[in-house]
Parts: C-alpha cells; sequence; structure tokens
C-alpha cells in the first residue's frame, strides 16, 4: 500500500506575518537567484515554515509544501502511473510539479523520509539542476525560478535520523532558533492580538521551561504554542487552562512533568 503523503500547494495573495530575527531573508533572497538549494535547521516552532512562505509571497512564486514521514518514498516525490477507467495514466508527484512549473518546493523533516527519496534529490541539488524520472522515461530540467528549499531538527532526530554528511554538502544551510526574547514577544502580541504584558509573560514561561533540561522533554516550548496560548487568552479562555492545553500538554504525556510545568505556569499566570 502506498504511503501516504501530505502536500500544499498555494500562491499566497496576502502577505504571511514574519518578523525577521537575523539576515535570514537577505541569505534566503541570495540563494534563490543564485539557483542554490537550502536547508533550513532548527526546532520545531522556530518559524522555518513560516520564513518559506513569507519568501514564496516576497519572490512571488508557487509554493509547493510536502511534509515527510518514515514512509515518504521516492514515488511519493516523483510520480506514478494510475489506473484511470480502463487507462494507466503517469500522475506526477509534488517535486515534479514544482520542477515543470518553476515553483518554490518546501520539504519539510526531510530527514524522517526513507533514503531513496533523498537520493531522488541528488541531481536537482547540483550543477545539473535536473530530475530524472526513470519510471516515466523522462528527464526534466528545472527552470531559473524553480528552489529547493528542505528541513529538519537536529536535536529532534537525536543521531536517530540524520542527513548523511554527503547530502548535507549539498545545501547552503541556515540555522534557526527561537527569537529573543523582546522579539518574540513582538510575534506573539502581533499573531495573536493579544495585550503585551501576557506576550511578555508567556515568553518569560517558555524561557523557564527551555532552560529546565532536568526535564527530559524532545522538544521545548516553542514560539508556535506560545502564539497558539495566546489566541486561546485573547479569545477569554482562562491563561492557566490556555497554557495547560496549548503549551503543557502537547510537550509531554508524563504526569509528573505536566504538573511540574501546570505548577511553573502558575507562577506567571
Amino acid at each position: 500500500m502506498d504511503a501516504v503523503l501530505y502536500t500544499n500547494s498555494h500562491t499566497l495573495t496576502a502577505a504571511p506575518y514574519y518578523r525577521t530575527v537575523g539576515r535570514e531573508v537577505e541569505v534566503f533572497e541570495h540563494v534563490y537567484r543564485q539557483k542554490l538549494p537550502l536547508l533550513l535547521k532548527g526546532p520545531t516552532g522556530s518559524g522555518k515554515s513560516r520564513l518559506v512562505e513569507y519568501m514564496a509571497h516576497r519572490l512571488h512564486q508557487e509554493l509547493i509544501t510536502v511534509s515527510c514521514h518514515d514512509e515518504t518514498s521516492a514515488v511519493d516525490l516523483l510520480g506514478r502511473y494510475i489506473v484511470q477507467s480502463a487507462n494507466t495514466v503517469w500522475q506526477d508527484g509534488p517535486l515534479t510539479r514544482a520542477v515543470r512549473s518553476g515553483a518554490i518546493i518546501y520539504i519539510d523533516e526531510i530527514a524522517e523520509a526513507r533514503p531513496d527519496t533523498i537520493v531522488a534529490l541528488h541531481s536537482l541539488t547540483d550543477h545539473r539542476r535536473m530530475l530524472f524520472l526513470d519510471r516515466h522515461n523522462e528527464a526534466l530540467q528545472a527552470p531559473d525560478s524553480f528552489m529547493l528549499v528542505a528541513s529538519f531538527n537536529p536535536g529532534y532526530q537525536k543521531g536517530w535520523k540524520e542527513l548523511k554528511p554527503s547530502t548535507r554538502q549539498r545545501f547552503v544551510s541556515l540555522a534557526m532558533n527561537y527569537p529573543p526574547q523582546e522579539v518574540e514577544v513582538e510575534i506573539i502580541a502581533a499573531e495573536s492580538q493579544v495585550e503585551r504584558q501576557i506576550a511578555e509573560k508567556l515568553v518569560r514561561l517558555a524561557a523557564k521551561i527551555r532552560a529546565l533540561v532536568e526535564l527530559g522533554l524532545a522538544e521545548s516550548s516553542s514560539t508556535r504554542l506560545l502564539v497558539d496560548a495566546a489566541k486561546l487568552i485573547a479569545c477569554g479562555l482562562p491563561a492557566r487552562l490556555a497554557c495547560r492545553v496549548a503549551i503543557v500538554e502537547p510537550l509531554t504525556d508524563d504526569a509528573d512533568t505536566a504538573a511540574a510545568l501546570n505548577d511553573l505556569s502558575a507562577l506567571y499566570f
């Protein structure tokens, strides 16, 4: 049975909100102009996907997004023959569609995909900028507007699923992390329309959680979770409850750890 591949293709008509933290927009634009592939590295919820959406709009390009999982194969990206009525027809995968149309393709969590998936990208990440469809006996030359962007979370993988050095060296790499506190407050307030005082408390709470390495959390409190909590508070949900369902519960299933995090949030709200 073929694995389900979650994709999304769209051209944004309105610019998504994005607050620059460093020189990531400048780097992205130069990488795009030089027709190079880009790898975004950073923890979940640090703005990788939002940056790609923002840049696709800024560059006036269609964006095709692929969310990888451990069953994502090269066939899922490239395409396959399917039966339609009494005929067998070729159906392009998202990567093939992106190359044909000259879109930006964003492959999220690329390290989760099967090795053959990553190998299929190699000819697009060097001077050839070509995609080979062996099953369809076709070779596609990527147009100038095409760009390959991938992301992965080094901290989450912890050596279990890492990108090979030979693959990583095919990409220009851009490290992303949670923004400085004053910038994170600005982001939360802008995204959620919550009062700045609430945004400041959420950021201080997140800073405390991120410092508690002894809790052994697989991932820490992301900016995305803080925005979710702020949106719930802004629409009237009590702050402690909002923190519990939007921050604590997504971070852990351990009852003791959850209790400790709830106690921590009670210090701020």
